[in-house]
């Protein structure tokens, strides 16, 4: 009727839990991480070239992270990855509205 203190069902624990810290360690570096490869291109096109290129390394990173290290860390680098390539479409399309001509090309 009452239940005994040692359980016969396992208890799991995760090695490396997901923290607001890591999170924001991973969003931190991940902007930064982003402002640097978008401000080696000199036009929009080199920009949102180079943004490309730089969330797909994150998204790399943080697919090492999910199943090897610290997954708060790769949720913040997916997070703020897809805000970057967010505004890199937006900066994109802004310019091939105003233009009429596609920039990427």
């Amino acid at each position: 009727m009452f239940p005994s203190s040692t359980s016969t069902r396992p208890s799991y624990r995760e090695p490396y839990p997901v923290t607001g810290a890591g999170v924001a360690v991973g969003a931190l570096v991940a902007f930064a991480w982003l402002l640097l490869f978008g401000l080696v291109g000199g036009s929009v096109a080199g920009y949102a070239w180079w943004t490309l290129l730089a969330g797909g390394l994150a998204w790399l990173a943080a697919a090492v992270l999910v199943r090897h290290g610290d997954r708060g860390v790769a949720t913040g680098v997916a997070i703020v990855t897809a805000g970057g390539w967010s505004i890199a479409a937006a900066v994109v399309a802004t310019r091939w509205a105003q233009t009429g001509d596609w920039p990427l090309w």
